[in-house]
């Protein structure tokens, strides 16, 4: 059990306690204060009974691990099981802090305990933390409160996490073969640029042989190399440093990039699907909850993680504000394919748009598990042709001097 203590005074020290609930159940954390006697009577007052308190050594190497989507998946999955078993929503609190391992987490859900338990709505304590619960997952939250139906949007909101979690990593796991290949092709050529093409230039200079263009050619490279390939790979390091910076800071730079992603053989539609899945998904949670569609349209930008799809539900949120029909507003915007507009149309005609979407987001999701399990076999002919191009016309290039050693000597 972790809790962090107001701060006094200017300085404070880090303290590790052990004691006893409410319950008698035996806790134990970490507590910020001046002192171990504002550490005890701070214990006191959460209903704790200390019974060991000690300064933390001020040299630690311990580091708590970072929150990731995946814990906040699996809070949600534990939140709503207890739940819809009858657990009470403080309580159902209580077991989870004491079953995760992860301090940072801890620390977060007890902070959000206390606030609930002071009387405020779960969705407002959670708003406070926005970098671990973002607007749609307060949103379906907040909407959970007012129906009365906390326990089944939780369920609902963690096999979606899920479902994401799990899109995103295929994606990754697709795109992480080809860089992993171009990485080693990279450090091989440079092993062979630095120290094995200078080896060859010093027999060739020896010999005094007339040199044929490719080798030539293998050689100034290898030259430029070794004269200035640390300071080529800096400016490379600071051109992409550059470039994320911009990207992250200039919404005209990541609008040109995410239009570039977008427009890459193969990997360009794998994104754009995925991008349509975690939109659809995201406003068919939205609109199952009750939440209303202009409202739901402000979260869906958000989750497609692409700033042309952002753009686009602007756009179609704006349109839908003054009266415009849901698929005529996407169809405008050009950026969704004619599958997901018909469905659309399917799902508004029939009052069951959420169903709809919901199939739509299944069915790109399904179309992306294909696509990531064929990629590996479709890229693993280019990886070959381009390794045998770029390392074997390097060794061709090298050995074509010795054919014309024996005309020499």
């Amino acid at each position: 059990m972790n809790v962090a203590a107001p701060r006094h005074g200017p300085k404070e020290f880090t303290f590790e306690w052990e004691g006893k609930d409410r319950n008698g159940q035996a806790v134990r954390g970490q507590m910020r204060g001046a002192g171990e006697n504002q550490v005890r009577t701070c214990l006191r007052r959460q209903g704790v009974q200390p019974l060991r308190i000690r300064k933390r050594r001020a040299l630690s190497w311990h580091r708590d691990k970072p929150i990731k989507p995946k814990d906040i998946a699996l809070f949600t999955r534990q939140l709503a099981t207890m739940l819809k078993a009858g657990v009470a929503l403080l309580q159902a609190f209580d077991i989870v802090v004491q079953g995760d391992a992860n301090p940072a987490l801890n620390r977060l859900l007890r902070e959000i305990r206390r606030d609930v338990e002071s009387g405020t709505a779960l969705s407002s304590a959670l708003r406070k933390f926005p970098a671990n619960f973002d607007t749609l997952y307060c949103n379906l939250v907040q909407a959970g409160e007012t129906a009365g139906i906390l326990e089944d949007l939780l369920d609902r909101l963690a096999t979606d996490m899920e479902k994401m979690l799990t899109l995103k990593r295929k994606i990754k796991s697709a795109l992480s073969y080809p860089a992993a290949v171009l990485a080693v092709t990279f450090a091989v050529v440079a092993m062979l640029m630095i120290f094995v093409v200078p080896s060859f230039k010093q027999v060739f200079l020896s010999v005094g042989a007339d040199l044929p263009a490719p080798t030539l050619a293998v050689i100034a490279m290898s030259e430029f190399f070794v004269a200035y390939g640390w300071l080529a790979l800096t400016m490379l390091g600071g051109l992409v440093y550059a470039f994320v910076q911009m990207r992250r800071r200039r919404p005209q730079v990541r609008a040109a990039a995410d239009r570039l992603l977008l427009k890459l053989p193969v990997f360009g539609a794998l994104i754009g699907k995925s991008c349509v899945a975690r939109w659809t998904r995201t406003l068919s949670a939205l609109f199952a909850a009750g939440v209303p569609l202009v409202e739901g349209l402000d979260c869906a930008g958000g989750a497609a993680g692409n700033s042309v799809y952002a753009t686009a539900t602007a756009s179609i949120r704006q349109a839908v504000a003054t009266g415009t029909s849901l698929t005529h507003a996407m169809t405008n915007t050009g950026v969704f394919p004619a599958m997901v507009l018909q469905m659309t149309a399917i799902g508004e005609e029939s009052g069951a748009l959420d169903r709809m979407l919901g199939k739509v987001a299944d069915f790109h999701e399904q179309e992306i598990d294909s696509m990531a399990a064929g990629l590996s076999s479709l890229m693993e002919p280019i990886i070959i042709v381009l390794l045998g191009v770029v390392i074997g016309g390097i060794v061709v290039a090298m050995y074509l001097p010795i054919f014309k050693l024996g005309q020499v000597i």
